[in-house]
């Protein structure tokens, strides 16, 4: 028996709850995107918005002078009247003009609806890896190890969903918005990715029973006949 196992499993699984700490942060908070209108005149205000994947904040930032290549409004965390709204798929009766007037509405219900797959399958896991710090209850690993990596494939196609709704919000007519960046969501979201990707395989290797190294090694492992 690897008596090493034990520890390569605490190891893992504490790299792994910071990735699911990092997917709850990008689950719940607003800033997977900026977005930013071009701004003809400074010495006024102008309206950049933020989003995550249930609400909507637009903030009216006063502009100054900026460089000649920078042509947006922002940056978003510049003092401003600072406005947030819940999408009003989610919550009849709230406005969220920007994702109803390009067609937003089904890039977010999808890309949130992934992302709770996500949280599930993390819950999941941890579930099953607390129960399988007990005796004789190993064999929780290997489960647990499968769904954190359908959490991390799950967050990455939200990441690109996410991904495909802004470029195709930018790329359309019908609103004023020009430019765009990813925020620290966004990169929570990747990062929680990565790490319950590899850490949920690490942990079903590490699950799985090793193979004897020497061809004698099952023999001297075998019961005594009686």
């Amino acid at each position: 028996m690897d008596e090493s196992k034990p520890l390569k499993v605490r190891l893992t699984f504490t790299v792994i709850l910071v990735g699911v700490s990092l997917l709850f942060a990008a689950v719940v908070t607003d800033h997977w995107a900026v977005l930013s209108p071009k701004v003809e005149e400074y010495n006024t205000t102008c309206e950049a918005a933020h989003f995550g994947l249930w609400r909507l904040c637009t903030k009216r930032i006063f502009m100054q002078k900026q460089g000649p290549s920078e042509k947006g409004c922002g940056p978003i965390s510049l003092p401003g009247e600072h406005n947030c709204s819940y999408f009003k798929h989610f919550t009849p009766g709230q406005s969220s003009e920007i994702f109803e007037v390009t067609t937003q509405k089904e890039y977010s219900i999808s890309a949130a609806a992934i992302a709770i797959f996500s949280v599930g399958f993390a819950i999941i896991g941890t579930i099953c890896v607390l129960l399988s710090f007990r005796k004789k209850r190993d064999y929780l690993l290997k489960p647990a190890s499968m769904f954190y990596t359908f959490a991390g494939l799950c967050t990455i196609i939200s990441v690109e969903v996410m991904r495909q709704s802004v470029k195709r919000m930018i790329d359309s007519k019908e609103t004023v918005w020009i430019e765009y960046s990813y925020s620290w969501s966004f990169a929570c979201a990747c990062s929680s990715f990565v790490l319950l990707f590899i850490c949920g395989i690490a942990l079903l290797l590490i699950a799985l029973p090793r193979f004897p190294q020497n061809p004698w090694e099952t023999c001297m492992d075998a019961e005594p006949e009686h």
